[in-house]
């Protein structure tokens, strides 16, 4: 029987089908590099070998399909997701979760914001998440069940207008601001997701997601729940992992322009942090697959993956066996 759960949160970077055209200043991938992506991403799953994996940047779900199908330990792992708006002029990234573990319920999606949020007057899609939130109920034992959610905030590129140009600073700061506040806004609504759903349930909350801000971050940090009663907030599990190793560890999850940070988070109830009275469980560690993104493996994601083991205290020797 195993004696810990293992979570992760991984950005595919554009999973999607040979020749679609994702983006505008984005080439359709060839076959070749289609199967070098596919065959490359099964791989990542394998070595993470998590009990359940939290998805970013999906474009097709039935491509996420194929590649588990490639690889060896997820080939018969329960996969949710849903892809965007098939009326919508271009497909959009969704999120999924896969789970060696059962599923206490049906997934949910969650494309709108809870009542009270909304983006400013005259904003696009004022009202909803671009990519919408996905949760899943995971039964870790027969007497426990955990409330994961999926998520992908919106990134820091600058949401220009039409007839925008980067070529005038004024015109680059308000469209980076437009890009803040809206995952501003979607903190804020991922937040009252999160609380109602610790006053409906009483569940431990797991989230994973690629946050496109680092963990101390004013967005990132009203997720969290900074000032919130202390049963509705999170904790940051590098934060609160029972062996951290500061001097050598290489924790980060994104490199850009020579900058080495870490976007990509898995936060935890304080049901997993060893600190509180009423911890089940600990994070014994955080883990960061990145090696891919020192040596620009060209068919790999441009994120790394992050890993959390949880160790539960009293009930470990009845977790349900998934022949890790």
């Amino acid at each position: 029987m195993q004696q810990e759960i293992r979570f992760a949160t991984f950005n595919l970077l554009n999973l999607g089908p040979i020749g679609a055209k994702l983006y505008d200043n984005l080439e359709p991938c060839t076959e070749a590099q289609f199967e070098a992506k596919i065959n490359w991403t099964a791989r990542q799953i394998d070595l993470l070998d998590a009990d359940v994996i939290g998805f970013q940047e999906i474009f097709s779900q039935d491509i996420l399909k194929l590649v588990l199908s490639r690889t060896s330990k997820y080939r018969e792992a329960h996969h949710v997701g849903f892809d965007s708006d098939p009326d919508s002029d271009r497909p959009t990234p969704a999120v999924a979760l896969v789970s060696r573990l059962p599923l206490a319920a049906a997934a949910l999606c969650y494309p709108t914001f809870p009542a009270g949020v909304a983006m400013p007057a005259g904003s696009r899609d004022a009202d909803r998440f671009a990519r919408p939130v996905l949760h899943a109920q995971v039964a870790v034992t027969p007497d426990l069940t955990i409330d994961v959610l999926v998520v992908h905030l919106k990134s820091k590129r600058p949401d220009y207008r039409t007839g925008d140009t980067s070529e005038d600073s004024l015109l680059y700061a308000l469209a980076c601001l437009r890009s803040l506040v809206r995952r501003g806004t979607e903190a804020v609504a991922l937040r009252v997701l999160l609380s109602n759903l610790q006053r409906a349930s009483g569940r431990p909350r797991v989230v994973l997601g690629d946050f496109n801000d680092v963990a101390d971050a004013v967005t990132t940090g009203i997720v969290i729940g900074a000032g919130a009663p202390l049963g509705e907030r999170l904790f940051d599990a590098y934060q609160v992992q029972r062996r951290p190793d500061y001097l050598s560890h290489m924790g980060f999850s994104s490199m850009h322009d020579g900058q080495y940070t870490t976007i990509d988070h898995i936060l935890v109830s304080e049901d997993f942090n060893a600190a509180l009275p009423n911890a089940i469980g600990e994070v014994v560690d955080v883990i960061y697959l990145n090696d891919h993104l020192v040596l620009g493996v060209p068919e790999a994601s441009d994120h790394g993956q992050v890993l959390t083991r949880i160790r539960l205290f009293d009930v470990a020797a009845r977790l349900i066996d998934v022949g890790r």
